[in-house]
This record gives structure tokens, sequence and C-alpha cells, in this order.
């Protein structure tokens, strides 16, 4: 028989008072009153051991919560996104709703079966991580890999701010070739601006330092007063920020229906491209989407360049007739080279004093 009963019994048989049985037993005078209404009501079930647990928790996330917390992991991973607790916890916030601690959210997820074990990883604070200090000071390029529907190869090229993670560039081409690296380079130079330096790795597109020589690109570069960055080879970590994009690239892509095409490839890039980057929150961010964390510094900017007057750069071929055609102040200029140099790539900087310089790449 337990000791509740035994004290209590005892009270009622009057073989004790309160007061006895509370200094022979040790134990409170109130919590022997307690325990005789609990007799009185309940009988010798009611004198059973009871949860100290709280009937409710302020803290404890209600079921509405805890049911969109599964449903937005559901349609996060559904649609390719990351779906983790801190992901969820920010969408939550977005849809104004009090989102509970990232255990929390962690442990809802565990407890609907959403959570697959993964085996013990690296621990982060064996890497050495580095991050430009301001948007623009350094871009990291790459291009990937992607099928079709009918199963034929495509590349997508990729620009990406290394402060801000903000996709600068996501372009599909057949395969990506120098020019290609070249045009959309300055494409995004146009929109925001020139990078004080640029990370990628030995690709032929990139750098031809390997091969003894010197491509479009690292002519480009120099005439911008921008510093080119190569990783080490078979070193990719060197580029790692534009290689876990990668990552999250190909998970949204494998959501997708196949393209059919590259343009209806390109459009769903271009989808992808806003959605990461004005409604995906990074974690190096505290959860601050790459477009807010873009525009949250002034930009870095090229300290020097080989020219003190502004200019745009033009990457451009000379035509059959020897010629390179140009549009200044909404005129079209025809500057006449020679027919020899007809099919030839060059680099054509246009001042703001109309000089314009031409500097001839190859003879291809």
């Amino acid at each position: 028989m337990s000791k509740h009963r035994v004290v209590v019994l005892k009270i009622v048989a009057g073989q004790l008072s309160v007061s006895q049985a509370a200094e022979q037993y040790r134990t409170s005078r109130q919590y022997l009153h307690r325990l005789l209404a609990r007799y009185r009501a309940e009988g010798l079930t009611g004198l059973e051991p009871r949860s100290r647990r709280p009937k409710s928790n302020p803290a404890m996330a209600s079921e509405s919560v805890r049911a969109r917390v599964v449903e937005l992991h559901l349609a996060l991973t559904a649609a390719g996104l990351d779906a983790g607790p801190g992901t969820i916890s920010w969408h939550l916030e977005q849809e104004q709703i009090r989102p509970p601690a990232i255990s929390t959210i962690r442990r809802v997820l565990h407890a609907a079966g959403l959570v697959t074990a993964q085996p013990r990883k690296r621990p982060r604070t064996s890497y050495v991580r580095f991050q430009a200090d301001l948007p623009n000071q350094c871009w990291q390029s790459d291009f990937t890999h992607r099928q079709l529907a009918d199963c034929s190869g495509v590349e997508i090229l990729n620009w990406l701010d290394d402060h801000s993670r903000y996709l600068l560039a996501c372009v599909a081409f057949p395969r990506v070739t120098g020019d290609d690296v070249v045009n959309t380079f300055l494409t995004s130079c146009d929109t925001h601006g020139v990078p004080v330096s640029t990370l990628t790795d030995n690709g032929a597109v990139y750098t031809s330092r390997l091969t003894g020589g010197q491509n479009a690109f690292e002519y480009l570069l120099p005439l911008l007063g921008v510093i080119q960055k190569n990783g080490s080879p078979n070193h990719p970590q060197t580029q790692g920020k534009i290689e876990r994009f990668h990552q999250t690239l190909k998970r949204w892509l494998a959501a997708q229906p196949a393209p059919a095409t590259i343009s209806a490839l390109q459009h769903q890039l271009d989808t992808f491209t806003s959605h990461y980057n004005r409604h995906r929150p990074h974690r190096a961010f505290n959860r601050t989407t790459p477009a807010d964390a873009y525009h949250a510094h002034p930009k870095a900017a090229p300290a020097t360049t080989t020219t003190n007057s502004h200019y745009r750069i033009r990457y451009d071929r000379i035509d059959i007739t020897g010629r390179i055609t140009l549009r200044r102040a909404g005129k079209l200029h025809h500057l006449h080279i020679a027919a020899a140099h007809k099919g030839t790539r060059v680099l054509v900087a246009i001042s703001d004093d109309t000089t314009v310089t031409t500097i001839a790449l190859d003879t291809r």
C-alpha cells in the first residue's frame, strides 16, 4: 500500500490528526488536506501519484501552427526548395504567424516522420570559411549541366555575388563558350556594376593560363580593372559558394517538368532566379534574402582602370566587309578595320568622349 493511502486512512480512522500525520510522515498539512479532498472526491484511486506536468504550456506550438509547419515542409520539398526548420520559421513570419523555436519546429518534423536520418557530417568548425566584405567585391562563376526532355544536354552558366549570394546571371546555352562567359559578364556589369574581382575554376572558358595562352575573358578583365582569381586545380572547395548553389539549383530543377527547349529551360531559370534572390532566406545572413543582403551595403568597385574616362565595353566580331558597327547617342557608326581581319573577335571600349579602342583577340 502506498504511503499516501496509509496516511489518509489513518487520518480518516481517527488514529492521527492532520498535524500529527504531517509531523510523523514529514509532509505539510496543506498537502495532506489536498490528499483528503481527493480521497473524498475520488476514493482511493484519487491517491495514486499524479504527473507534475503542467496542463498547459504557453510556449508550446498550437495545433494549427504544427499543421502549418508540416504543410510548409511538404510544399517546399515538392517544389524542390529548402524545407529546413529555419526556412519554415522564416515563411511563418512572412505569413504573420509567430513561429515557435527552431528546435520545436524540428521536433514537429521528427514527429511527422519528415526528417531523413543522415550520416554524421563533417563539423562546421573544421571548414575555413571566407566571405567578401561588400557586394561586388568578388563574383564567383561556374556552369553546370542539365538535360532537356529529349535527353539532349545543355549547360547553365551562373554568376554569383560572393558577399550576398545574390544570383547575378543564370543563363542556359547548348554549350558554354568563352564568348558566352564574356557576354554574360558584361551584361551583369551593365546591370549591377563592375566587380573588384572574379573567382572561377581553371576551365578553358575562364582562363588559358595553364596552356600558356590568354583568352577573351583574360583580355577583358584588366581593361575593366578587375582582378582575376582562379582556384587550385582539382580543388572545387575554393569556389564553394557557387558549387553549393548548384545543389540548390539542381534540386529545384528536378522538381520541375523537363523542358522541351532551351527557351523553356530559360523561362524556368528566370523563375528560379526571382525566387532565389527575393523569396529564399539564406542561413549565412540570419535568414535574410540574397537581394536584401546585396542591397544592404554600398557596392565595391575596381580601384583603377586602364583609362580615367568612363566607357562601355563591346564584345564583337569584325564582319565580312572588315567593319564593326557601333551605336552612339542614338546613331550608328561604322568603324572600318580591314577586310583581311574579317571574323576576328575584338573588344571595343567606347569612352565618354567618343574615343574608340579596339583590341583584337584572335582570327577565328
